[in-house]
């Protein structure tokens, strides 16, 4: 062969190599699902859209690797957490907590304020003796009642920006930050995300979710299913059939409800929302779904609304900037009421995919 017909079967070669790079060289960004894992006590899944297939899963880790962090600190069932140990020692002295356990601890208080107390981590007492009375399969005495509401109120939660500490006014006194803790760890996985460069992301924790950027399968939103409250609470929350469709931009969600965790106390269910300042469990919302720009804010607000009920609900965050609520009332659903009844805020309708 000589040079001339060389160089034309190496530009040939070359050619065809281009050719089928391009049709190869897949289309747009890459995403990339972690499926469901369990952290902070329930069902996680993260999604990732990245650049490249290795992008995403680096993502994802970095993901997960904040949702731990954020476990690690703020449960209360783990006895080396932060705030078990504000709850052993708040009250003989200040406890010292990271910058997060503290950003987390006054955010709280502001939610408590805003709602005039129906969002308060200081309700573990009444969690405790709830829990305690589902294992005896007998309702709480008015007196039991009482002596664990007097160790209740964000006002005897005294927190010190000067040196990020905590303290109790008064012994007996138990943080639970189950109804921000997962909203604020799915904000920092967020954040983790896009410190990645991911072109978009989701992380769900429990059904409690947030999204940014492109979302998957070129669609124009990202497409959150909301549960049925009827469905079997058996199955990891996301996985059955939705109730309706979401279509969300930049955007967090939180649902709270009875429907999956509750207490039969003989033969009758509670919630395991409670009310603060009766005491006694919520039971006039089926289902309460917060739309907000983060994760924290859907998450407190959600329990917030479950406890003041619709009315008073949907006033509160109709006085919220950039936020909507979807209510589904108790007893929606059943045998003698088959259609679902939403009571929503004024600018919900726009999220709902038809």
């Amino acid at each position: 062969m000589n040079k001339t017909n060389h160089k034309i079967g190496i530009g040939i070669v070359v050619g065809i190599a281009l050719i089928l790079a391009l049709f190869i060289r897949p289309k747009g960004p890459i995403e990339a699902d972690s499926g469901h894992r369990l952290i902070m006590g329930t069902f996680a899944r993260v999604v990732a859209v990245a650049a490249d297939s290795s992008s995403a899963k680096e993502c994802i880790d970095a993901a997960f690797a904040e949702l731990q962090k954020v476990d690690e600190l703020m449960s209360s069932y783990k006895s080396d957490s932060e705030i078990s140990e504000v709850n052993r020692n708040g009250f003989k002295r200040a406890v010292k907590v990271s910058e997060s356990t503290y950003w987390v601890l006054r955010k709280s208080v502001e939610f408590s304020k805003l709602t005039g107390g129906a969002f308060d981590i200081t309700i573990g007492p009444l969690g405790d003796l709830w829990r305690s009375a589902a294992e005896a399969n007998t309702v709480p005495s008015d007196y039991e009642l009482g002596t664990a509401r007097s160790k209740v109120g964000y006002k005897k939660l005294l927190l010190d920006a000067n040196d990020m500490s905590v303290r109790f006014a008064i012994d007996g006194m138990k943080l639970d930050l189950g109804g921000i803790a997962k909203g604020y760890a799915i904000d920092r996985a967020i954040e983790a995300m896009q410190q990645c460069e991911a072109a978009g992301g989701m992380v769900d924790v429990g059904g409690d979710i947030r999204c940014f950027g492109v979302p998957t399968r070129n669609k124009e939103h990202w497409l959150i299913g909301l549960q049925d409250p009827g469905e079997n609470f058996e199955i990891p929350i996301g996985t059955g059939e939705p109730l309706l469709v979401l279509q969300l931009t930049g955007a967090a969600i939180a649902t709270s409800g009875n429907y999956r965790r509750f207490a039969l106390i003989e033969g009758k269910k509670y919630s395991h929302i409670m009310d603060s300042r009766t005491g006694k469990s919520t039971n006039g919302l089926s289902s309460v779904t917060i739309i907000s720009k983060n994760a924290a804010d859907a998450d407190a607000l959600a329990t917030a609304v479950s406890v003041v009920g619709a009315e008073a609900g949907l006033a509160l965050i109709e006085t919220i900037p950039q936020t909507e609520a979807i209510l589904i009332p108790a007893k929606a659903g059943m045998a003698n009421q088959p259609q679902y009844n939403f009571i929503k805020t004024s600018g919900a309708e726009k999220y709902m995919k038809r």
